[in-house]
């Protein structure tokens, strides 16, 4: 009886080390096949999109830039994140150092940040393309993607790692942190002043900007067709089916978008609550349930691939062309995964 009470350590043989939360081993082991089940989802999903836009010609478009480098932000949280995030949940330790301990929590908030402002800017695409659609490919190139891209990374970056490495999220809760100190832990703790910039800034401000986006979006599209059935006298049969197919395509195109930036902001929502909310409450927020915010957040990344492949018939074609092994082809860039309404 006794034995099944003693206390286990992340360091058995050295002081101060961190107590493990007790599991039965067929949760543990449950829980490995589950997570490793979805960090596979996640990198063969991810890289199925990378490869599909790379790699067919016809997938080469400003948009689809975006979306192929948020796909490798997904990627990378698959690859580099989850993996180690797994292991530090289950076994509630953290036994590589602290060094890599803030090279992770710095990837952590830089792919989560990016992957937002990668949501933002294809939001803003998708406004050109549907409400001004007529200067759209003069604004909208694929130089304007790249640099959007580039921006894309090089701030979330800057902004993660300079937080994480300067510490300035611990300014005045080094008590509490000191009282929680012990071998193998791995936390990312944020003061009040920072629990609220970070949500503001990495998460309220772009995700509020991207709802009204999509909402104006909607609205110019449904109005654009009601014009279009008013002027159906004064158009020909097949003027009037190009038109319409050209708008039912763009805002297909930004339908699709939309569910993904609304299941990015669900999957993120409780965790920037948390974040913002927690120091508040003196840290009062059970570890079980921050884990289980964070590990939603993670899944966002998950989920992606699942929704292009609901919703892109391209992503199917391409996905079919690289199981039959089609893509070693010779001209397999050159195959048409879609039709062109001319």
């Amino acid at each position: 009886m006794t034995s099944h009470m003693e206390i286990e350590y992340c360091y058995p043989n050295l002081n101060y080390s961190c107590a493990k939360n007790p599991q039965l081993p067929g949760t543990r082991a449950a829980l490995y096949i589950f997570i490793s089940f979805c960090i596979t989802v996640t990198i063969c999903g991810n890289l199925v999109v990378i490869i599909s836009i790379s790699h067919f010609r016809q997938l080469h478009s400003p948009t689809n830039v975006m979306v192929c480098s948020l796909a490798v932000a997904d990627f990378l949280v698959g690859f580099i994140v989850m993996p180690l995030s797994m292991i530090r949940s289950i076994e509630s330790c953290w036994y590589l150092g602290s060094l890599i301990c803030k090279i992770h929590s710095g990837c952590d908030m830089m792919l989560c940040t990016s992957s937002l402002f990668h949501l933002s800017f294809i939001a803003v695409d998708r406004y050109c393309a549907v409400c001004d659609p007529l200067l759209y490919y003069r604004r909208i190139t694929v130089n304007t993607a790249l640099l959007l891209v580039l921006i894309s990374w090089t701030l979330p970056f800057v902004f993660a790692f300079g937080v994480v490495l300067s510490e300035t999220n611990l300014n005045g809760i080094e008590e509490y942190t000191a009282s929680l100190s012990c071998l193998g832990q791995c936390m990312l703790l944020f003061n009040k002043l920072w629990g609220i910039l970070a949500s503001v800034i990495a998460f309220l401000v772009p995700g509020t900007a991207m709802v009204l986006i999509y909402v104006k979006i909607f609205s110019v599209a449904r109005r654009h067709v009601r014009v279009i059935n008013m002027r159906a006298d004064n158009l020909q049969q097949a003027d009037k089916s190009k038109s319409l197919d050209s708008r039912k395509n763009e805002s297909k195109a930004a339908k699709t978008l939309g569910i993904v930036m609304g299941t990015f902001i669900l999957c993120w929502f409780p965790f920037f609550v948390v974040t913002a909310v927690d120091p508040f409450l003196n840290f009062a927020t059970p570890a079980i349930l921050f884990d289980l915010f964070i590990w939603l957040g993670y899944f966002n990344s998950t989920f992606n691939p699942i929704l292009y492949s609901l919703f892109y018939p391209w992503f199917q074609k391409a996905l079919h062309i690289l199981a039959t092994g089609k893509i070693f082809r010779n001209d397999s860039s050159t195959m048409t995964l879609f039709q062109v309404n001319i």
